[in-house]
């Protein structure tokens, strides 16, 4: 799994069939979907079937989850087809080796310094602010910042306007990115999905 085009893009939080298919035309390498409680995002599993069904293969589709029982996190990712399973909690190691399977993407998201990508199992890690979903950066930019080893994605407050400043600040292999993009708060727009996209798509590593 490789960025189509420079940093890979997520596009998190998505609820409507418009939302996906722009994503989708616009070049992101995944889209997620929020079944986790409690949030202006959140989506059910047949809901987010048939929004799966709209996404080519080369696109991974991704769950996100909060602290849920593994077995609610089987079940929902099988019931719904998403291929890629991304954890925000304490889970333990045993907890990814439990819902590996084959072609089934791992992501690891945490606010915590990592060392680098795959100590709990995981094939990506995220790197996310305290507060998922709030729109509130962390300090990517502090001098102490130092990037994990590997695959990992920059989350936490992102905008088109900022995107490029947080991959040259940390050099991050890819971006995710939900509430940077919506008009009002789990509401996506459709102009700001594609201007973060082409800003991260713009950014040159070898610069």
């Amino acid at each position: 799994m490789t960025a189509s085009s420079g940093p890979f893009v997520k596009i998190c939080g998505l609820k409507t069939a418009r939302d996906v298919d722009v994503a989708v035309a616009a070049g992101a390498d995944a889209v997620g979907f929020v079944f986790a409680a409690a949030s202006p995002r959140t989506i059910g599993a047949g809901a987010a079937r048939d929004l799966v069904a709209r996404v080519p293969e080369g696109v991974l589709t991704v769950g996100v989850f909060r602290g849920q029982d593994v077995e609610e996190v089987r079940r929902l990712t099988e019931e719904s087809g998403v291929r890629g399973v991304q954890l925000h909690g304490d889970e333990e190691p045993a907890y990814y080796t439990t819902l590996r399977a084959p072609g089934r993407t791992l992501l690891r998201a945490t606010a915590e310094h990592v060392r680098r990508c795959g100590e709990y199992g995981e094939d990506l890690l995220l790197l996310d602010a305290p507060d998922p979903g709030s729109g509130k950066p962390w300090n990517w930019g502090s001098a102490q910042f130092t990037a994990p080893e590997g695959r990992w994605l920059l989350a936490g407050g992102l905008t088109p306007d900022t995107v490029r400043e947080a991959l040259a600040a940390t050099r991050a292999w890819g971006v995710d990115v939900s509430s940077g993009v919506e008009a009002e708060r789990g509401v996506k727009s459709p102009e700001l999905i594609r201007a973060f996209i082409a800003a991260a798509r713009s950014y040159d590593y070898s610069q």
